[in-house]
């Protein structure tokens, strides 16, 4: 017998059906897990932990305070902002860059402290 299967069937049939009723629209779920692949590559969530500290940055600030090429910080621009997770404004010949309300929720969550057992 497997360690994560039920030996035998034990459907608590009426919470079942309710929670099968209640789960989130399949457009919400595909959305949400968009934004989490996002921010699960190390260098795009570096990228948000510094939008998160300085409010708004262009690329050229945020290639040099992580250390990365210019070209490469905006291609993960452009994957953060094709996910919801980063806004950008033209402020004359530069783009300022700054997260998201939902993104600030998935950082606060990612880099949370693991709590002790």
């Amino acid at each position: 017998m497997a360690d994560d299967r039920c030996d035998l069937l034990c459907l608590d049939l009426d919470r079942a059906e309710e929670l099968r009723l209640g789960q989130l629209p399949k457009e919400a779920v595909e959305l949400a897990a968009a934004q989490a692949k996002a921010v699960a590559d190390p260098t795009r969530l570096a990228l948000a932990a510094v939008l998160r500290e300085a409010d708004e940055l262009c690329v050229c600030d945020l290639s040099w305070v992580l250390g990365r090429a210019e070209n490469l910080v905006s291609h993960h621009l452009r994957q953060l902002r094709s996910a919801g997770l980063v806004t950008s404004r033209r402020d004359g010949k530069m783009v300022m860059y700054s997260l998201t309300d939902r993104a600030r929720a998935l950082l606060d969550v990612a880099l949370a402290e693991p709590a002790r057992a």
